[in-house]
C-alpha cells in the first residue's frame, strides 16, 4: 500500500471517530426511538457507520451527520415487516409514524425534507405527523390533579 493511501486512511480514520464521537450518541437516540429497543437500535445503527465509514473518503462537501441520518432512516424503512418496532417512548404507532415523528419532532427536520427523504407529498408527512401526535397525546398518563379547594375527601376506616 502506497504512503498517500495509508495516510489518507489514517486520516479517514480518525475524522470518522470524531464524527462518530460527536454524533453517535444522537443517531443512537433516533435509533432507539424508531425501534423502541436499544439491542435493536445498536444492530440497526451499526451497519448504517459501516455504510457511512466506507463512503468517508468520497464525501466531497457533504454533511457526514445528514448523510448517516439518511441511511439510518432508509435501513429502518426498508426492514422487513416482521420486524415491526414495540415497545419504547413511541409504542403504538406504526412504522411510518415513528419515522416521522422521530424525523420532524426529535430531528427537526423541516416537512419538505422529510417528505423528498421518505418520498411522499407533504400534506401526506402532515397527516402523519398530526395522527400520530394525537396517538401520542391520548396515550400520555395524565398527571395527577390536586383537589379543588373546599373538597373534602372520605377517608377509610
Amino acid at each position: 500500500m502506497g504512503r498517500r493511501r495509508e495516510a489518507a486512511e489514517t486520516r479517514r480514520d480518525a475524522e470518522f471517530a470524531a464524527f462518530v464521537a460527536g454524533a453517535g450518541g444522537r443517531l443512537l437516540h433516533s435509533a432507539t426511538l424508531l425501534t423502541g429497543d436499544p439491542a435493536a437500535a445498536e444492530r440497526l445503527l451499526l451497519p448504517t457507520l459501516a455504510a457511512v465509514h466506507a463512503g468517508w473518503l468520497r464525501m466531497r462537501g457533504e454533511d457526514p451527520y445528514e448523510l448517516a441520518r439518511r441511511e439510518l432512516f432508509r435501513r429502518f424503512v426498508h426492514r422487513p415487516w416482521w420486524r415491526r418496532p414495540h415497545g419504547g417512548v413511541l409504542d403504538g404507532l406504526s412504522p411510518q409514524e415513528r419515522t416521522v415523528v422521530t424525523l420532524r419532532f426529535f430531528e427537526g427536520v423541516a416537512e419538505e425534507q422529510a417528505a423528498a427523504q421518505l418520498g411522499l407529498p407533504e400534506d401526506r408527512v402532515r397527516a402523519i405527523a398530526a395522527r400520530a401526535t394525537a396517538a401520542l397525546r391520548s396515550a400520555a398518563p395524565r398527571p395527577n390533579r390536586p383537589a379543588p379547594l373546599g373538597a373534602t375527601r372520605a377517608v377509610p376506616r
